[in-house]
């Protein structure tokens, strides 16, 4: 209706004259319906593929296509020893650093992580960062008390994609961050929890990464960041992890991704089932709709947990499981 109403519009102006005004404002009506034309196709052609090997050689390390689209690339901080409330904490549970590109033109991405760095390394990496052209949009904790301390920052950057994992480099070399390939645990004869009975009663299945069961819970609507639309794999699906403790127990912890009055209602529900909250934030500056994540402990019985987190995300406006 709207190309018709152009025409109709070109044509209603060209009845007032004639000669060689009418073949003028033939021709620009025809200009006009040719540019929409070129406009539409643009948009709608596949855009050229990135060289991701060039992108793996800049950051340092590998990364992978995700099925949403995203390339994601896992920096988990092997080095660290941390414990938080007895627990040894495994770097899948919640010391999982990552950065993740989208294409968003032929030249183009737009890049979004989570570095987890000790106080220590905050300051030099935040400076390079800068230097680098790539923005902070949050720097806070997940975890109560552990030791040593861990703080995440949350890093936004758009350009061309090896100049941006360039950047990422120069800067997380001023941290201890491991750049080497992932040690593979070997598969223990039993894992400790009964993983098929907490996707059960979770709704969503997950799957075991360095002794660590994990579940990603991706959200029913579209969220974008500055105008473009970011898929669930960079850090907006509901993450829960649980790490066996022993005797059945696990200790969970992960975010849940939020809308402002999901925010009470969550806490509610895992308060009541025995989980604590232990931090609650946004990670993005210009995000829509506006998100709040909310993290969260516990060491208890892993099927009653899981229970309780189902708890949560009953409140929540999540994707069915497929």
């Amino acid at each position: 209706m709207r190309e018709r109403a152009g025409w109709q519009s070109c044509w209603w102006r060209a009845g007032i004259w004639s000669g060689a005004a009418l073949a003028l404002v033939g021709a620009a009506c025809s200009e006009g319906r040719a540019s929409r034309a070129a406009q539409a196709a643009a948009s709608e052609r596949p855009l050229a593929p990135i060289d991701w090997k060039q992108v793996d050689a800049a950051l340092g390390k590998a990364g992978s296509l995700q099925s949403d689209g995203a390339y994601k690339a896992g920096l988990p901080r092997s080095d660290l020893h941390v414990t938080t409330a007895g627990v040894a904490v495994k770097p899948a549970l919640a010391l999982g650093s990552w950065v993740a590109f989208k294409q968003v033109s032929d030249t183009e991405a737009m890049v979004m992580g989570d570095l987890v760095l000790l106080e220590s390394e905050v300051a030099a990496v935040l400076g390079k960062l800068q230097e680098g052209g790539i923005t902070q949009t949050a720097l806070h904790n997940h975890l109560l008390h552990e030791s040593p301390r861990v703080l995440y920052m949350h890093i936004a950057g758009r350009g061309a994609p090896a100049r941006l994992a360039q950047a990422l480099h120069a800067a997380l070399v001023l941290s201890a961050t491991p750049f080497g390939a992932s040690a593979v645990a070997p598969a223990a004869a039993t894992f400790g929890i009964d993983t098929a009975q907490i996707a059960q009663i979770l709704g969503y299945h997950g799957k075991v990464n360095g002794g660590v069961y994990q579940v990603g819970v991706p959200r029913a609507e579209q969220v974008t960041a500055d105008g473009v639309e970011v898929p669930p794999s960079m850090g907006l699906a509901t993450a829960i992890n649980f790490q066996p403790t022993g005797g059945g127990k696990a200790a969970i912890t992960g975010d849940f991704v939020l809308l402002g009055s999901e925010v009470n209602p969550v806490i509610r529900a895992l308060r009541d089932n025995g989980i604590a909250v232990t931090a609650l934030h946004s990670h993005m500056l210009a995000d829509s709709p506006h998100l709040f994540f909310m993290h969260y402990w516990a060491n208890d019985d892993a099927g009653k947990l899981a229970h309780g987190l189902r708890a949560a995300l009953d409140n929540m406006n999540v994707k069915k499981a497929g």
